[in-house]
């Protein structure tokens, strides 16, 4: 063993004992360590990146089935306005319906349950979360249908592949409740989105319930992530590139470029920090097996 002098040729007590403060961690304190590190990045990533969303509904089939689980990113809201044909979820108004009625669990474990849940967002959305498709933005012009049935924005129909159940034809319009196809031409105010789901014989959404402002987006859905079958990207159909803009819209002003959906790759330096850790590897390499 190689020990450090000092000039009168004794050892330093104050090196020797950094030497002891530099050992590293037993692995059964390390983990409990690293598990609350984990859930205070959990909250924080929750809070002001991304979030799991749950599917209760089927206002969205087939693009997301009961029981899905979406990430949402929640910041590129905060750089741009939301886009047509954007899957997001919102706050719903006062206009619009809950679209889940399911009772809090009773007592003490119950309340803390749903509390950890909404902290690290895998607990069930509350009454007033939704997720639509956005269809018209502040100033278009939003009716249907044109002659083929189509919903038109600003005069340009939309061919919608992923909508496969659409409201009936013959029903009257009823601003009451959306199940008829037909609605008369809405003006999206300023501040708002006017949105839809994709399975329109179901979905409760603009036709009847009205616009959104735009301050009650929470983010935009971009992925599957749960069950693990049905991963996919949830990106904008090419049918809205042929959207013209309002005609209120400011001459020569540019279009809003869609930003990276790069939420994910702020998690990739949390990560390459926590597989430096002893504990890190060891419950990777007992999850390999």
């Amino acid at each position: 063993m190689v020990q450090t002098l000092d000039e009168d040729g004794t050892v330093d007590p104050w090196r020797r004992r950094a030497r002891r403060t530099r050992r590293q961690m037993p692995l059964w304190q390390e983990l409990p360590l690293l598990l609350v590190v984990a859930f205070c990045l959990a909250v924080l990533i929750r809070t002001f990146l991304l979030q799991a969303f749950f599917i209760p509904s089927s206002s969205m089939e087939d693009t997301l089935l009961i029981g899905d689980r979406v990430l949402v990113n929640k910041v590129v809201y905060d750089v741009r306005d939301p886009q047509r044909g954007e899957v997001v979820v919102f706050r719903g108004t006062d206009r619009w319906a809950p679209q889940v009625d399911e009772q809090p669990a009773p007592g003490v474990a119950g309340k803390l349950t749903r509390t950890v849940g909404d902290l690290v967002g895998v607990s069930r959305p509350g009454e007033k979360d939704f997720i639509k498709r956005v269809i018209g933005l502040p100033g278009d012009r939003v009716k249907c249908c044109d002659s083929q049935g189509r919903v038109t924005v600003n005069g340009t129909p939309l061919n919608e592949p992923y909508v496969l159940r659409d409201s009936p034809l013959d029903l009257p319009p009823n601003p009451a409740e959306c199940r008829s196809r037909r609605f008369d031409e809405v003006v999206v105010p300023p501040g708002q989105i006017f949105v839809m789901g994709d399975h329109r014989e179901v979905s409760q959404d603009a036709r009847c319930q009205g616009p959104v402002p735009i301050d009650n987006v929470v983010g935009r859905a971009f992925i599957v992530v749960w069950p693990s079958s049905r991963w996919t990207s949830l990106s904008v159909p090419s049918t809205f590139a042929d959207v013209s803009a309002p005609a209120t819209a400011s001459p020569g002003a540019p279009p809003v470029q869609p930003t990276p959906q790069g939420g994910v790759l702020l998690i990739l330096p949390l990560v390459a920090a926590l597989r430096g850790s002893r504990a890190f590897r060891s419950v990777a390499s007992s999850s390999a097996t």
